[in-house]
């Protein structure tokens, strides 16, 4: 068996736990709790995937964490950026009450949907477009189910569509980073993590 699949059965087993354990077992807020882990490691098989190791790589990595946690601040202490909301105790640690975890979520967010878009070869600025849109669309799924399990809640219990515009509006920047640097790959392992991280997502609002 290849290293890909490995990595992909791994991903595969803790996401399909995830779903069952949260949807029908009483340890859900222990599982709930383990978020944190579960993001790590993703985090870790997605570096470990990588073909091309370019110091770049790295940077860019740093550069999209720093930013994701930055707009993160911005808009929880501001609202000028996705609206009033304000996290929760589920995603781990935080500083100026931002989890850490968080530039880790925009890490593999902005990876894999990179990944997903680089099969279509439209061109740099065309890919990241459609990969900008993919974030959106993964934020999407994820936003109901964040809601019911304590990573952040919106004032009023509504998600405001100007949440979707500056998702939209930060993952193209970051995406026309990745792509104009040409430090994006298209990989199974993160090809794999996006469509489990959706499905996962979507069976928890179906299941829930």
């Amino acid at each position: 068996m290849s290293k890909s699949l490995k990595l992909i059965g791994i991903l595969v087993i803790f996401y399909t736990v995830g779903v069952i354990g949260v949807s029908f077992s009483p340890w859900k807020d222990l599982l709930l709790a383990l978020t944190p882990l579960i993001l790590l490691m993703s985090f870790t098989i997605l570096i470990i995937a990588r073909e091309h190791k370019k110091t770049e790589w790295y940077y860019f990595l740093a550069f999209c964490g720093l930013v994701g946690w930055t707009v993160e601040w911005v808009g929880v202490h501001t609202g000028l950026l996705f609206g009033d909301y304000a996290y929760g105790e589920n995603l781990g640690p935080k500083l100026l009450e931002i989890p850490l975890m968080i530039s880790v979520n925009w890490c593999l967010v902005t990876v894999t949907s990179a990944s997903i878009a680089g099969h279509l070869k439209f061109g740099k600025f065309l890919n990241a477009f459609v990969a900008a849109t993919l974030m959106v669309l993964l934020d999407f799924a994820i936003e109901p189910v964040a809601i019911q399990s304590d990573f952040w809640t919106w004032a009023g219990g509504v998600i405001p569509f100007f949440n979707y515009v500056c998702w939209f509006v930060v993952g193209l920047i970051l995406q026309l980073v990745l792509h104009f640097t040409e430090l994006n790959e298209t990989n199974k392992v993160n090809d794999g993590l996006f469509v489990i991280m959706l499905l996962f997502f979507l069976s928890l609002n179906f299941l829930n």
